[in-house]
Parts: structure tokens; sequence; C-alpha cells
């Protein structure tokens, strides 16, 4: 059910190699954390400690997210935005699957 769920939210890049993950960021949280999955809007729900001024809820996001999947991160749209588009560059979709559903165990 959480893979079905991941790959609804998750897709390859057309004009980079990567993968595409909408996301849904809540800042200032106790702890930066992937929360769930939001069926609704179709997004990863991201907890995150930073708070929402001059980046560096952006900045953290960036940070967090290169931890988890430990390759470098961008965020295509949504910079101003609680919704967002990452791209996980060099992944691919199996990969950034597993691991979204390990985070959510």
């Amino acid at each position: 059910m959480v893979i079905v769920l991941i790959e609804k939210i998750i897709r390859e890049s057309k004009d980079r190699k990567g993968i595409l993950i909408d996301v849904e960021i809540s800042p200032n949280a106790k702890k930066s954390e992937i929360e769930g999955i939001n069926e609704w809007r179709k997004r990863l729900t991201i907890k995150i400690k930073a708070q929402p001024i001059e980046g560096k809820a952006n900045k953290e996001i960036m940070k967090f997210l290169k931890k988890i999947f430990k390759k470098d991160i961008e965020i295509v749209s949504g910079l101003t935005s609680s919704q967002k588009t990452i791209l996980v560059i060099g992944a691919d979709k199996e990969e950034i699957t597993n691991i979204i559903s390990q985070e959510l165990k």
C-alpha cells in the first residue's frame, strides 16, 4: 500500500537524469523528518526544523534530503511555497521508492 502511494508522488525527470518528488513542507518542527504521504494532495509531507525566513527552510530541506538520499538535491518549483517539487539528481525510481518506504516505517 505504501509503495503504491509513493509511486503516485514520484516520477522520472524528462529533461534531467533524476527523480522528481512532490513534497509539502511543514516548517518550525521539533525535528526534521519525513512525516508521511498526503494522499489528497499526492505529496510527501516533510517536517523541517528551520523557519521559512530568508530561504532557511529551503536550505534545510536540501540538506535533510541530501542526507537521506545521499544524492544532490535541487528545488525545481515552489521556492516560496510550502508545496515544492524536488529533483533528486542521479537517482532512479526504485531507489527512491525504497528509501522513502524505509523512512515511513
